[in-house]
């Protein structure tokens, strides 16, 4: 397996310093290739699966017609070699286009097609262009069909219809498995009806075999399947009424909390917050104290009481460093959260959550993605309590902290019965109740961390509109009603944002913190006068172990304010701290608020309350 040369430039950078694009050395990468697949067959190997993706999205660096004639100079060379593995070309994660009569052309001994409900949802001729572009005389077709991104049982009837459809084809799943859960056998706890809705690793495999041998050979499969897609339609998990009457009572469209941003930043000078604020993003280490505290108390081995006074210490511990290092805004730390999403996933109708459902996130980190059965609502407060207490610790305005609709979706397996702008609107509100009991409970500062928001755009240029419509409006749902006095922050990272900087600006946040050590403060030349909202560009990336000095710090202060008026500017981390340890955290910190001092200083501002 190795991803494809023309999806590898395409996602690529050019060095600093370099000229050209990644994509203008193809010829050159091939070549490579060609090596490559000669050792492959010299070593015994009869195929090689070769994954371009880069067929099933919108580029910047290079439009359809252009990623097109690059995969068809590219394969014309790698095909036209004598010494090579067969070749099993993929184009997962959507629907190809150009892309695919290129590669259709070429004719490779195998090509794989996305054919997931997913991806027929957004292109619904999909099928008819794959049945008369693809010669499976010369090259046998793959369909994709199950889907290999969710969860979900497959409706086998409605699928084999689909690949009946084409002649000669083999079937397989849409994507790699590596996104969901190995085994449903591996859940023991999960409720007997739901259970029997998924379909893990080793149940897509079943289908596949299923849908390769039909209803008649294999019965036992169809019936189970045709049992799951009935009972959940008429569960109740899947539909609560009252939830359904209060989003349909929603205004319809874009939502604005009121009153406008201005006004609000004047209302909010009442915080008594100083020149360049300092602050975190929510996290702090989770120390192996308060793992062996959350593991003792899944086992039995510790009471709710006694667990949850082990956290307290830790909410006490936090909120004495920060004032001991003369932070401005305050977090609690979050101890008592084993994930950002799951975390509320657990606390919220709608959602049930598994035991031993690891999937991949990122690098060498797993995480266990809950999923969304039904409707979605809060039936009580879920991050008042905490908040409260460490407010009680200091004078310091210490955040409320939520995760926001997009990224709960986002990192959790979805629906596939209603479009997930129904469950970020259900999500939304629930999260509009969490907000006011924040406020009630005299929390003035709350963040609501959107990372997510750039990882859903969707590959397709025209799809994109539409998907941040939705996330802005769900955003939107949960400040709506948040009195003028309360700062809502917002935090986004993982990503580049200038792509979808107007929808950034749109969330209409009073404060959004983004990640920007990385990119030296690169994403600030995208803000202009639509972003109005104070900013806190990261000064420090918390992905690396290493403590940035004081005078690199006070240098990514003095470039984001060429972009940044004084008065907008925060200063803060890149992202949460709970993956670092105590002692560099401490350090960073430290050095963070005295390039804050210096900058100050130098600019001749107090930065006293």
């Amino acid at each position: 397996y190795l991803v494809g040369p023309v999806t590898v430039l395409a996602l690529s950078k050019q060095a600093e310093g370099s000229n050209g694009q990644p994509l203008e050395r193809l010829d050159e990468l091939v070549e490579s290739y060609i090596q490559v697949l000669a050792a492959l067959a010299d070593a015994g190997v009869a195929w090689v699966q070769l994954a371009e993706p880069a067929t099933v999205a919108d580029l910047a660096v290079a439009d359809d017609a252009q990623i097109a004639a690059h995969l068809e100079a590219a394969y014309t060379k790698i095909l036209a070699a004598e010494n090579r593995p067969q070749v099993y070309l993929t184009t997962p994660y959507g629907s190809a286009r150009a892309g695919l009569d290129a590669l259709a052309k070429v004719a490779p001994e195998a090509l794989h097609v996305d054919l997931s409900v997913g991806t027929q949802a957004l292109d619904a001729d999909y099928v008819n262009r794959v049945k008369n572009t693809v010669d499976t005389a010369k090259t046998q077709l793959v369909a994709g069909l199950v889907d290999g991104r969710n969860v979900w049982a497959g409706n086998l009837r409605a699928l084999r219809e689909t690949f009946e459809q084409f002649d000669g084809a083999s079937v397989s799943t849409s994507v790699s498995l590596q996104h969901v859960p190995h085994t449903v056998e591996a859940e023991p706890n999960l409720p007997v009806d739901v259970a029997a809705w998924f379909s893990f690793a080793n149940e897509k495999i079943g289908e596949v075999v299923a849908l390769a041998a039909g209803p008649l050979d294999a019965a036992e499969a169809y019936a189970r399947a045709d049992r799951a897609v009935r009972t959940r339609a008429e569960s109740t998990r899947t539909h609560n009424q009252q939830v359904a009457d209060r989003t349909a009572a929603l205004p319809k469209g874009q939502v604005q909390r009121e009153p406008a941003f201005t006004e609000r930043q004047e209302a909010q000078k009442a915080l008594g917050l100083p020149a360049l604020p300092t602050t975190t993003i929510g996290s702090f280490p989770q120390t192996s104290d308060i793992r062996k505290a959350r593991a003792d108390h899944r086992a039995g081995n510790l009471t709710d009481e006694q667990y949850v006074e082990e956290l307290r210490k830790e909410v006490a511990s936090v909120i004495e460093l920060q004032e001991r290092l003369g932070l401005d805004v305050l977090v609690h730390g979050e101890p008592e959260r084993n994930d950002m999403v799951q975390y509320f996933a657990e606390l919220l109708d709608g959602f049930v959550v598994t035991e031993n459902g690891w999937v991949q996130s990122y690098g060498s980190r797993c995480t266990r993605p809950p999923i969304v059965v039904g409707d979605v609502s809060r039936p009580k407060a879920m991050t008042v309590e905490w908040a409260k207490y460490a407010q009680s610790l200091s004078d310091k305005h210490v955040k409320g902290m939520l995760t926001g609709p997009v990224t709960i979706l986002a990192w959790s397996f979805v629906r596939d019965d209603v479009h997930q702008s129904v469950s970020a609107d259900q999500i939304g509100v629930a999260l509009a109740d969490e907000v006011k009991d924040l406020e009630e409970a005299g929390i003035e500062i709350i963040q609501i961390d959107e990372p997510a928001l750039r990882e859903l755009l969707p590959l397709r240029e025209e799809d994109r509109p539409s998907y941040l419509d939705w996330a802005v409006r769900s955003f939107r749902l949960v400040s709506l009603d948040a009195a003028p006095t309360t700062q809502i922050h917002t935090h986004l990272c993982y990503s580049e944002f200038g792509q979808i900087i107007d929808a950034v600006a749109g969330l209409d946040a009073d404060v959004t913190s983004i990640e920007a050590a990385r990119s030296r403060m690169e994403l600030l030349q995208d803000i202009d006068e639509k972003f109005h909202s104070e900013i806190g560009p990261g000064i420090y990336d918390i992905h690396s172990p290493r403590i940035p000095s004081v005078a690199e710090m006070a240098e990514l202060i003095r470039a984001a304010l060429k972009h940044v008026p004084l008065e907008r500017l925060w200063v803060n981390p890149d992202c949460g701290l709970k993956t670092r340890g105590y002692e560099e955290t401490e350090q960073s910190l430290r050095n963070m608020v005295l390039a804050r001092d210096e900058v100050a200083a130098n600019l001749k501002v107090s930065v006293n309350a």
